[in-house]
């Protein structure tokens, strides 16, 4: 970046920060990192994730399972509402843990999803709201927007314009250690709920997928599995009720065995390890 663009980028951050202060620019929607920063973010973290297999064991030997959970995927990329497709990474990867209802995308598009996720649900398209839900995250750089509130001024600038490449690296670790950076807020949630939403209805699924999470997590919240999956993504009633109003505004028809793939999703439950 020259210096002029440099010192405008400048200019333009310090006149932001003297209206509102560094930690109103995330809840404004204001993010001070560029793409790229996101790729290499979620570069990094991936890395950490498949040298950590104690915490994050990655299922080996079964590619049927990994390109069923990416086919979906991909049918969800295609909605002309998604816009960096070919920029970030989207790689779907799943985690061998039965214990944990979870999956969390990390920046630059790395979707991870655990087997007990897999198995705690009953159709297809329950978990392509789900995987929308997480390709939504990456789309709208939700990790990197909270980073942009998160730290001091100096900090995000530095980072910002590729002056401190070693701190990049270290928040990098630190959101590996414990996925903390990754917590999403409840305007997250519900903004990665309704395009998770409006990316569906381009695919052949019911566009409403998520509320069966919703409704089956809504059942049983209370159980240890639930611990990760609700401490990294809220669920208070208002993301239920947001998505049952996007639902009916959008004049979605109603689900069917054509657009919940019940019967075929429960033949490749048993197929899990």
């Amino acid at each position: 970046m020259s210096k002029i663009r440099q010192s405008t980028v400048l200019l333009v951050f310090l006149g932001t920060v003297s209206v509102c202060g560094l930690g109103c620019l995330g809840a404004l929607g204001v993010n001070l990192f560029p793409d790229s920063k996101d790729i290499e973010l979620g570069q990094q973290i991936d890395e950490e994730i498949r040298k950590s297999p104690e915490e994050y064991p990655i299922l080996q030997g079964r590619p049927d399972v990994k390109a069923y959970v990416a086919e979906i995927g991909q049918k969800i990329l295609r909605s002309p509402l998604i816009e960096k497709r070919d920029r970030f990474a989207y790689v779907f990867e799943i985690i061998r843990d039965d214990s944990t209802v979870n999956a969390f995308c990390t920046p630059g598009g790395y979707i991870y999803v655990y087997t007990g996720l897999l198995k705690f649900l009953d159709n297809e398209a329950a978990l392509a709201g789900v995987i929308g839900h997480e390709i939504a995250h990456a789309e709208r750089r939700h990790a990197t927007r909270r980073m942009t509130s998160a730290f001091g001024v100096q900090v995000v600038l530095a980072i910002a314009l590729g002056e401190n490449p070693s701190e990049l690296s270290e928040i990098a670790g630190n959101l590996f250690a414990g996925l903390g950076l990754l917590v999403n807020s409840r305007s997250d949630e519900i903004e990665a709920d309704t395009y998770s939403i409006r990316y569906l209805q381009s695919t052949e699924y019911y566009p409403g997928g998520i509320r069966y999470f919703f409704e089956k997590v809504g059942a049983g919240r209370s159980g240890g599995a639930f611990t990760r999956l609700l401490s990294t993504h809220p669920l208070p009633e208002d993301r239920i009720q947001n998505a049952d109003k996007i639902l009916r505004e959008s004049g979605v028809p109603p689900p069917g065995p054509h657009t919940i793939f019940e019967d075929r999703y429960q033949r490749f439950k048993q197929t899990l390890p």
